[in-house]
């Protein structure tokens, strides 16, 4: 599964990505998280209220491998994002280019009980 983040990215955004995940029963799966190109537009207090959600949904599913790419910016929530999805028992590696992080991703198996169509 790939999210693209291109521009601001909003508490509501990430909260409607962690649902669709939820919903559609993808946690399990591998992940690339595209945001070198984004920018995190959330209070501290939105990052923790997003972070009690994750980790309860942590807690309901095995999570797939996860290869994040980051900006530069927003050092602070950034950290306490990576902090709230580095608590999942999965890989997870930061990168700053896609076509390293996509060779790592595609390396490792998806989580356990996960069901992968390989064509």
């Amino acid at each position: 599964m790939t999210v693209v983040a291109d521009g601001e990215v909003t508490y509501g955004e990430l909260v409607a990505m962690v649902d669709a995940l939820h919903d559609g029963n993808a946690h399990g799966y591998r992940k690339l998280y595209d945001g070198g190109r984004s920018l995190m537009r959330m209070t501290l207090e939105e990052v923790l209220m997003l972070g009690v959600r994750m980790r309860a949904e942590h807690e309901r599913s095995p999570m797939g491998p996860m290869a994040a790419i980051l900006p530069e910016v927003d050092g602070e929530i950034l950290a306490r994002l990576l902090g709230m999805v580095a608590l999942a028992d999965r890989p997870l590696r930061i990168f700053v280019k896609t076509g390293p992080a996509l060779k790592w991703l595609l390396a490792l198996p998806s989580a356990p009980h996960s069901i992968e169509l390989v064509t």
